[in-house]
């Protein structure tokens, strides 16, 4: 194992920031955690966690404070564009043995893993520079000039990394054409289930996180962002059958992003490193971005108690993680896909043969990372 003395920078404070400054605490390392964005600064929306996101957090000693936050979700159900079922997927029985699937809203799940670091977070820092021997230390130069020498650097600050690009791993995000709706919803009807209605290259989802919540996620083609998000939400889907009229009668507030993956060479650079979505960023169709993250940290750590070099500890933790992330990226796509298919081809197929299709996403992630 490498010394408990080991200097480590992580930058970024956002849920793969915090899950890696959680593991390394876990196994002996007192990471520094710096974000470039204020304290103030809470996450919106809502977050779903699939199975093998509740088997990272009980590694990561955090599914006791995660426990009484949102809600259970026991299935998925698959809709046309008029609410018509097309299928149904048992995710009590596709993640049996791993862990429940959960909808929270987002900023329960960052307090939880603020807490586990006891907020020890140095907040309005960015990382303006970043000097990286191959063969040992990194330099860091911070926004208001200071500087501090690191003998690992861990990039976890998302899909527009400045680690990414300040250490050379990688070029921007590359846009996938999909223009994203996040809302959390109040005062709309009672759903038990996560519901998606499929339309032509279209998807609306919601899913209950307790208390009345919804977390409504929804997608459409597109380059450029709305200047309404709101009345572009209502323009493309309320044609749609039950229950999204309803729900869109109660949002009064929606988030808009244009999604982008990100697809590299080589994740390390001397002493450092990237995880979570500045290494591997998907687009959100499997909810796995936040799974990833938690297992990149369990790995991570892991790695490093293992390795008798930050190189061969990063080496490890790549060979370990890269086949993963690429089966999810592979399968992200493949459902994406299938949004381009004619409504009267996709749906009897998915009727037919739907829940083994879905289910078979996941077949890889059911194993530990």
């Amino acid at each position: 194992m490498l010394p408990s003395t080991l200097r480590v920078l992580v930058v970024g404070a956002g849920i793969a920031g915090l899950a890696v400054a959680r593991a390394l605490r876990l196994v002996g390392y007192r990471p520094e955690v710096v974000e470039k964005l204020p304290a103030t600064t809470l996450p919106g929306a809502g977050i779903f966690l699939p199975g093998n996101a509740a088997r990272a957090l009980r590694e990561l000693g955090l599914d006791e404070p995660v426990r009484p936050l949102g809600q259970v979700v026991e299935r998925q159900r698959f809709l046309d564009e008029r609410g018509g079922e097309l299928c149904e997927v048992d995710l009590g029985k596709l993640w049996d043995g791993v862990g429940e699937c959960r909808a929270l809203p987002r900023a329960e799940l960052q307090r939880v893993l603020l807490a586990s670091v006891d907020g020890e977070v140095r907040y309005d820092t960015a990382l303006a520079r970043l000097d990286v021997d191959t063969e040992g230390a990194a330099s860091a130069t911070f926004g208001d000039g200071s500087t501090a020498s690191y003998d690992l650097v861990v990039g976890a600050d998302g899909r527009k990394s400045a680690v990414r690009a300040l250490a050379a791993l990688g070029g921007p995000a590359r846009p996938v054409g999909q223009v994203v709706y996040r809302s959390v919803v109040t005062g709309g009807p009672a759903i038990t289930d996560w519901t998606a209605l499929l339309g032509l290259r279209t998807a609306f989802v919601v899913t209950p996180m307790g208390e009345g919540r919804l977390y409504l996620y929804a997608d459409e083609p597109g380059t450029s962002a709305p200047a309404d998000p709101l009345g572009r939400l209502r323009e493309v889907f309320g044609g749609h059958g039950a229950p999204v009229p309803d729900i869109l009668d109660a949002v009064d507030k929606v988030q808009v992003a244009l999604t982008d993956e990100v697809e590299i060479a080589c994740w390390s650079r001397g002493p450092a490193v990237l995880v979570g979505d500045a290494a591997h960023a998907t687009s959100p169709t499997l909810s796995e971005g936040a799974a990833m993250a938690f297992e990149d940290a369990v790995v991570l750590a892991e790695a490093l108690t293992e390795a008798t070099s930050v190189p061969e500890a990063l080496r490890r933790y790549e060979s370990r993680r890269r086949p993963r992330t690429k089966w999810v990226l592979d399968r992200t796509r493949d459902r994406d896909r299938t949004r381009d298919v004619a409504p009267a081809l996709r749906d009897p197929l998915l009727r037919g043969r739907g829940d083994r299709i879905f289910r078979d996403h996941y077949r890889l992630l059911v194993d530990p990372a």
